[in-house]
């Protein structure tokens, strides 16, 4: 039997891979060297979606009880970036799992002839760190990550440059994610977009952004349409 879809575009922390516990483990490292005390992961959670460079920004404007525009602005934001960033590439990996079914649910979309990709707003260096640790680059024929190209989610243009590549048209390829970020982005490319509901949507429902289908489990693609 052939693919329901001809391609198949994923978010990947809280939608692939549980990624948040290694996050927050870089995030007090990073902290700690600044003489702060650390974060509750409940925060950290809220925090996901951006990208890691606007997730530590929330966190140092939590922590200085200041805006995020003045962390943006302020002269030790590169030096402190450049910390986190050696924290986080040496946690990728370390208390990351993968969701279940993810890896044989793309064994046999890829097998059924259908294109995968991964669309994340996590930095390349990271994205591959991650995914590497988990032995899941061979599954995927494109990755695009937030600095791949010069906009990021909710910018559509990542998802289009997938459809490109791939010469799949919009209504023959799904998104699949775990938040509003995801919504937006595959309803300004043409896709039609599923959520699942156990990811990190900035402490939100999934159902809230109204999405084509709320699905338990990635293993829910492998089910024939309606």
């Amino acid at each position: 039997m052939g693919a329901a879809w001809k391609a198949v575009l994923f978010d990947l922390d809280g939608t692939l891979i549980e990624t948040a516990c290694e996050i927050a483990d870089a995030l007090n490292d990073t902290l700690a060297h600044l003489g702060h005390a650390p974060v509750e992961q409940a925060l950290v959670d809220g925090w996901i979606g951006h990208g890691t460079h606007e997730l530590l920004i929330s966190a140092l404007a939590h922590i200085r009880g200041c805006a995020v525009a003045d962390v943006r602005r302020g002269p030790d934001l590169p030096d402190i970036l450049a910390v986190f960033a050696r924290h986080y590439q040496s946690r990728c990996g370390t208390r990351s799992r993968l969701y279940p079914h993810v890896r044989e649910t793309l064994q046999r979309l890829r097998a059924q002839g259908c294109r995968l990709a991964v669309v994340t707003n996590k930095e390349g260096r990271h994205t591959e760190a991650v995914l590497r640790a988990h032995a899941l680059e061979g599954l995927l024929d494109l990755v695009i990550s937030g600095d791949t190209l010069p906009t990021k989610k909710p910018n559509p243009q990542g998802v289009l440059h997938c459809l490109q590549r791939f010469s799949v048209a919009a209504e023959h390829a799904l998104f699949v994610g775990d938040s509003s970020i995801d919504a937006e982005t595959a309803r300004r490319a043409g896709l039609k977009v599923w959520l699942l509901p156990y990811g990190y949507n900035m402490g939100q429902s999934v159902h809230h952004c109204k999405p084509d289908r709320v699905i338990a489990s990635v293993q829910e693609l492998l089910e024939p349409l309606a």
